[in-house]
């Protein structure tokens, strides 16, 4: 995932630029375009409670007496700001021992393939990447610890690889017979919506634990429990949950205060359009990786952005318009390159599914520009050789999503087991 570094966004490259850029600042909002920050405005307060303001509130130490592991990033914080790791470290019947970091650091800022071991500086605490040389906790990490605490904000999608790690921590706690404690946090995409098809039986990995669709609306303990009994890991699980949170809220409705879970999540909105655009980088197309809008962008040198963004207006998705635009990101792939395609805009969030929006792009993008588009490559992160296969037959994105309703309607049924909100 990119930072936003030396990006830029190019306009005009045609002297048709100019006029179209013109009539787009009257029904457009062009600070989407030009990422002007809104004023400031006071932010109301949180009226959810996350996991760790359930701790602190407890009048009891539940971790009284033992030594604690836990496993953190940036988002690892309480309502009032204070880092997990701060309000373990203050407790004076804990004894925090270690920090565990997954994909992108503990400050959640690294875009390294690799992630070596650190020192936290304010504690001193050892950090021990889980994304490096391991990806799960070893032995020796855990010889000296009785129980693991897992506290940060996952992306609500299957592909993002926070939910590996904890499932990876959860079986090397069941195997050490160490207490596996989850701080619960909202599903930022809120939690009645499914999306996607259901992973292939064949494709797990550590972008892809369970079989599940990409948007599964659970909330990070309720995916522990469903792994716990699922996957019969046999952890000692114990939950802090959420307070004051119902299912169909989104992150933006909570009060609590966004932190960017990893760097091109930067809002709630780019959050809401990875999980369809994410899967697209792989057929070589940017998604705005080394741009300002990261997810908000999406295009490639081959791309003709005129017809490209006339193309997917005319097959009026729902929730969603797009614009032409031309940009130059700073990341792979295409780094540095100028690129043509379109911004993306929800227009109305109760409509757009980022799935389908998507899988409506991919088709565009093999239809016009099949020998430049890897469709096949999608697979990846989609997860589904059906439905790549249907699309290379023609079928219509829709009604390829219709053909997920079984398979969505059997997970639903399963995960109901294991829902903790109503």
């Amino acid at each position: 995932m990119g930072h936003n570094r030396a990006s830029r966004l190019v306009f005009p490259f045609r002297s048709q630029w100019i006029v179209l850029l013109v009539i787009f600042a009257g029904a457009w909002d062009f600070k989407v375009l030009l990422r002007i920050p809104p004023g400031q405005q006071a932010a109301p307060p949180a009226r959810v409670q996350t996991g760790i303001d359930v701790y602190e509130s407890m009048n009891s130490e539940p971790f009284a007496g033992k030594r604690v592991g836990l496993i953190t990033n940036q988002t690892g914080v309480d309502s009032q700001g204070r880092r997990t790791i701060d309000v373990l470290a203050s407790r004076m019947d804990v004894k925090l021992v270690a920090l565990f970091s997954p994909e992108h650091g503990i400050f959640g800022t690294s875009e390294d393939r690799s992630i070596r071991d650190s020192a936290d500086r304010a504690t001193q605490l050892p950090v021990y990447s889980l994304y490096g040389e391991t990806r799960k906790p070893t032995d020796e990490m855990l010889k000296n610890i009785d129980v693991l605490v897992f506290d940060m904000q996952d992306a609500g999608v299957r592909f993002y690889t926070y939910v590996t790690t904890m499932a990876y921590c959860m079986e090397a706690a069941a195997k050490h017979h160490i207490q596996f404690v989850v701080m619960d946090r909202p599903d930022p995409l809120g939690g009645d919506v499914l999306e996607g098809p259901m992973l292939d039986s064949d494709r797990r990995s550590f972008a892809a634990y369970f079989p599940m669709p990409i948007r599964y609306a659970m909330t990070i303990a309720e995916l522990a429990k469903m792994f716990n009994a699922e996957n019969h890991i046999g952890a000692d699980l114990q939950i802090f949950p959420l307070r004051n949170w119902n299912r169909h809220e989104a992150y933006d409705e909570t009060g609590l205060t966004w932190i960017a879970p990893s760097p091109n999540l930067q809002t709630v909105i780019q959050t809401f359009l990875y999980p369809g655009l994410e899967v697209l980088q792989a057929g070589d197309v940017s998604v705005g990786r080394g741009t300002e809008g990261p997810f908000e962008i999406l295009g490639a040198p081959w791309v003709h952005a005129l017809e490209f963004a006339s193309e997917l207006g005319r097959r009026q998705i729902p929730g969603v318009e797009f614009k032409p635009v031309q940009f130059i990101p700073s990341q792979d792939p295409h780094r540095s390159k100028t690129c043509e395609g379109v911004t993306i805009r929800i227009r109305d969030r109760g409509l757009f599914r980022s799935i389908r929006t998507g899988l409506e792009i991919a088709d565009v993008l093999h239809r016009m520009y099949p020998e430049r588009f890897q469709l096949e490559k999608i697979v990846a992160l989609l997860g589904s050789q059906s439905s790549i296969d249907r699309l290379k037959r023609g079928d219509r994105p829709a009604d390829i999503i219709s053909g997920w309703a079984a398979d969505l309607d059997k997970f639903r049924r399963l995960r109901e087991k294991y829902l903790l909100y109503d």
